[in-house]
């Protein structure tokens, strides 16, 4: 038998000068290295090659044997073994740095040694062309592991441990996160590395040369860093419902989540409002309260109607004064003296109410475009199902966890991960006829006509009903009813626009299944989008019908207060019937079906519905806080109660979904739907409100004014005459208010930022595609070179 020729490629330790690598990119590079590599294999001689199997013979002694006993071990290739070319290839696989880095921890060691010298040697980072081409750290500088000589194990390590001494704590710490070992083995390292600065600081030369106020400053520094990671390992725990959301993550999957996830902004951005509002309008004028002719007695049934005790509170827009509230001459009449001072910090009240809300505003549209750029960009990152199938497989766990709570939970969240994945990639390779596709395209088509036939029919619905129950409401006020009666009239409405809100999703479920989608993404979207329709265009009919009444409540209190009654009666019956669902669309058909039906199945979490009576709720909070402030208030009750209700209600009643899918867009979906189609909606409407609409004459901040607008312009009267050295800065205000252009000159600039974030998050994409085509083609490359040089060898066994 012929003698193998073993592939040995040994490059000398890089210094300063080394030359740079030949890049993949550069393939007459490539070609001419790898033909120099073929031609240094072959003018190999037998006394090198007896040399070097006696080398590699002490770390293996089945390499002591002869090369004719080596060669007589591999079967031939008419056995159907591998053919003793083969051998080659193996020991070249071998010698790569993906299979080297795995196998010795000496030679890892070792190469963080050199590479911590090198660190300590230099005082700036090293050149881009020294650094290898992959992430992984590469071990081709190093022929540790075929050679004898080098230091053992023991050894190495405690090189590796004085070169990390020698560092700074900063770069000590990374380079101990980076290098590729166990945990056990860093473990090790660590306590050699404290051992280790012990000793030296126990030492008497050290001890001569510190004084002791430099001990106390170690030992200072020392405890301030330890109970600093303290307090970040304890951050993750701190946030809101972290080990909740991890639970629901486990045992639902991220498209149950998204859900959840939601609520929480919903949340963060209902509180931030609420706190902005609490601020600078309600607490400033429940310091300085108005004076009411009389209040009424508290019954219980405003917490549902909003009206009686509730009329003249904080609650709504009619409480609030015109005034300036720390004035003392504010509330004397017209024509005394007043003999006291001016403060010197006026607090009007009319442009801290309207100031308030347009902050609010402009800092939660700045908020939402941050959360759905961010998003977007968190959505496409994630990238197809194949990649991070792997990185799921492999990849997933986290090895710090020790609590057999943690691990459970997370042995579930990785399991329905991984189902995840797999769902999305069968939906993916199934495919139909083009008549099957056509027969699909006629039932949807047929499906969104009895969509828009019950949406329009709905609206048609609410407008009669509300114009009814308008002249019946005016009838009972005419005749003087109980203040009962007109109270539970004002609840029929709110509760007609519920009942169809809860019912009509049920029907659009009903054509999902008649539709049936293969993409449970797709049914997801579709029921969105139907469900937001119904919403959004019942909502535009009620806006115009309480802007076009506003003068009937004139006679007897303000219309802004009629307005945020009703949109106060809205939300409560909207958690009520929330409820309501829940309890019988859940829990009571649980029963039934485990029950009567004896069935294990139980009913699954609707995503849709949920999501879409989440953005109805923030809708009506949104269009309510100029005429109710503290409507943010009520909406962040109900988010809190909803959290745990339907938490509790998933976990005790629900089933995972029957068809596992990924919701990496979901997210992004869901905020995209509450910045555009809702606080736009909201924005619209109270822009017009605020420009347009003449406020009432006889309460309320902006009494007396033909329209909230002209608060601002006589605030910079009043400032212009006060103060005549401020003239500029009332002109630049003027001006900028005024003036059109800045309005369109802001919303180019918001959608440019947006288009802008967009277009980065599409080319980001393109050069994911790019780099997952690069490399595929280098991992064919590497086959290609491999093939070729199993054939040279080959040929070769031939010659011989």
């Amino acid at each position: 038998m012929a003698q193998l020729h073993p592939v040995t490629l040994r490059v000398a330790e890089d210094t300063e000068s080394d030359g740079l690598e030949p890049s993949p990119d550069n393939e007459g590079a490539l070609h001419t290295s790898f033909h120099q590599l073929i031609e240094e294999q072959s003018s190999l001689v037998e006394a090198g090659l007896e040399l070097e199997m006696q080398a590699r013979g002490r770390a293996h002694p089945s390499a002591l044997a002869p090369p004719d006993a080596c060669a007589a071990a591999w079967p031939e290739p008419g056995e159907g073994e591998q053919h003793p070319g083969h051998a080659t290839t193996l020991r070249i696989l071998a010698s790569m740095p993906s299979r080297t880095i795995g196998r010795s921890r000496g030679a890892i060691i070792s190469q963080y040694y050199n590479r911590t010298a090198r660190l300590r040697r230099r005082s700036s980072r090293p050149p881009l062309q020294q650094l290898c081409h992959t992430a992984r750290p590469s071990l081709r500088q190093y022929d540790l592991e075929t050679d004898p000589g080098r230091a053992t194990l023991e050894e190495k390590r405690s090189l590796l441990v004085k070169e990390l001494l020698s560092l700074s704590p900063s770069q000590r710490s990374h380079m101990l996160l980076t290098v590729p070992l166990s945990l056990a083995e860093k473990r090790t390292l660590r306590q050699e590395l404290s051992w280790q600065k012990g000793s030296l600081r126990r030492h008497p030369q050290h001890r001569a040369s510190s004084s002791p106020c430099g001990w106390s400053k170690d030992y200072v520094v020392i405890g301030c860093r330890g109970l600093w990671y303290r307090l970040l390992s304890l951050l993750p725990a701190a946030q809101p419902w972290h080990y909740s959301l991890k639970q629901i993550s486990g045992r639902f999957g991220s498209s149950v989540l998204s859900y959840f996830l939601f609520l929480k902004t919903l949340l963060m951005f209902n509180i931030f409002s609420f706190f902005i509002l609490l601020t600078f309008v309600v607490a400033l004028q429940a310091a300085y309260p108005p004076a009411l002719a009389g209040t009424q007695p508290f019954t219980g049934l405003e917490l549902l109607t909003g009206a009686g005790y509730f009329t003249h509170s904080l609650l709504y827009y009619g409480y609030y004064s015109n005034v300036t509230l720390n004035d003392p001459c504010a509330s004397s009449p017209n024509g005394s003296a007043c003999p006291l001072a001016a403060p010197r910090l006026p607090y009007n009240m009319p442009l801290a109410y309207v100031f308030s809300v347009g902050v609010s505003f402009l800092i939660t549209c700045v908020l939402l475009v941050y959360s759905m750029s961010r998003s977007f960009g968190e959505s496409y990152r994630v990238g197809s199902s194949a990649g991070d199938l792997a990185v799921k497989v492999f990849c997933a766990w986290d090895f710090k966890v020790i609590q057999r709570r943690s691990v459970k939970l997370q042995c579930e969240n990785i399991h329905t991960q991984l189902k995840e994945l797999l769902a999305e990639l069968r939906s993916r390779s199934h495919s139909l006829s083009l008549c099957q596709r056509l027969g699909r395209s006629a039932v949807i088509l047929l499906a969104w006509i009895l969509s828009l036939s019950t949406v329009l029919g709905c609206v048609l619905a609410v407008h009669y009903f509300s114009e009814h129950m308008h002249g019946v409401q005016q009838d009972h006020q005419a005749q003087g009813s109980s203040k009962w009666q007109r109270e539970a009239i004002l609840l029929v409405l709110p509760l007609v626009v519920s009942l169809l809100n809860t019912f009509l999703p049920h029907l659009y479920n009903l054509l999902a299944v008649w539709e049936k989608l293969d993409s449970p993404a797709a049914q997801v979207y579709v029921a969105i989008c139907r469900n937001l329709i119904l919403k959004m265009v019942v909502l535009g009919l009620l806006c115009y019908q309480w802007l076009s009444r506003r003068v009937v409540c004139s006679t007897e209190e303000c219309w802004e207060t009629c307005v945020g009654q009703e949109l106060y009666r809205f939300v409560v019956v909207d958690f009520i019937f929330t409820l309501l669902d829940t309890l019988f669309g859940e829990l009571v058909w649980r029963l039934i079906l485990e029950k009567r039906l004896k069935r294990k199945q139980r009913p699954e979490f609707d995503i849709a519905r949920n999501v879409l009576e989440l953005i109805y709720g923030q809708t009506l909070t949104w269009l309510g806080i100029l005429f109710a402030p503290l409507l943010p208030a009520v909406q962040t009750l109900k988010l809190l109660l909803l959290f745990y209700i339907k938490k509790t209600s998933l976990m005790r009643n629900c089933q995972c979904p029957s068809k596992p899918w990924q919701a990496s867009r979901m997210s992004t979906v869901f905020i995209t739907l509450l910045c555009f189609p809702s606080f736009l909606g909201a924005a619209v409407f109270l822009s017009y409100t605020i420009w347009s609409v003449r406020p009432s004459e006889t309460c309320g901040p902006f009494q007396g004014l033909e329209t909230i607008y002209k608060s601002g312009k006589t605030w910079l009267q009043v400032l212009e005459r006060s103060n005549p050295n401020i003239t500029w800065f009332a002109w630049v205000l003027q001006h900028l208010v005024d003036n059109t252009f800045l309005l369109f000159f802001m919303s180019g600039v918001l959608l440019a930022v947006i288009y802008f974030n967009i277009q980065v998050v599409r080319g980001q994409r393109r050069i994911i595609c790019l780099l997952k085509e690069q490399i595929a083609n280098e991992g064919e490359d590497k086959t290609f070179l491999i093939q070729k040089l199993h054939t040279i060898y080959e040929q070769r066994e031939r010659r011989a």
